[in-house]
């Protein structure tokens, strides 16, 4: 996956400040997976958290701008590639009937949403070897009848 420029500019910067995402989270009091989605370029920022993220890492008002922009948002037609990234994809082919199937027993017929949504990332510390702990939490949104 080819990264966006701005992307790598960004990146680039945080690195050199030596910020981490949880960084950027007290500085724009946004959580910092969505703050890494606004990197990504999966996510739009407003004028104010645009400013925040470019004055914490002395990026310039041209990379504010970008950020405020819809941008295009997903991977593409393509299976990932990146071992972590695929996991995910492959946690969906295994687990994705049987989500939307127990979804759909508890709610009814309808999605999850990912525009209602928070993303949560944690560590869990496990004598065994560390946990990753992923909470996605989403509005349900039943299917309209007509």
């Amino acid at each position: 996956m080819e990264l966006p420029e701005i992307t790598k500019r960004l990146l680039a910067a945080k690195k050199e400040k030596s910020l981490s995402f949880a960084d950027l989270e007290t500085v724009v009091g946004r959580d910092e997976v969505w703050i890494a989605a606004v990197f990504y370029r999966q996510a739009s920022a407003s004028q104010e958290e645009a400013e925040k993220i470019v004055s914490a890492l002395g990026l310039g008002p041209d990379v504010a701008e970008a950020l405020i922009e819809c941008p295009l948002k997903g991977l593409g037609p393509v299976v990932p590639t990146d071992p972590l990234i695929y996991r995910f994809y492959e946690i969906m082919q295994v687990y994705g009937m049987p989500l939307k199937t127990i979804i759909h027993e508890k709610f009814g017929d309808g999605i999850m949403s990912a525009i209602d949504f928070i993303l949560d990332v944690k560590k869990e510390e496990n004598p065994k070897g560390d946990r990753v702990v992923v909470t996605m939490n989403g509005k349900f949104l039943p299917y309209n009848k007509w």
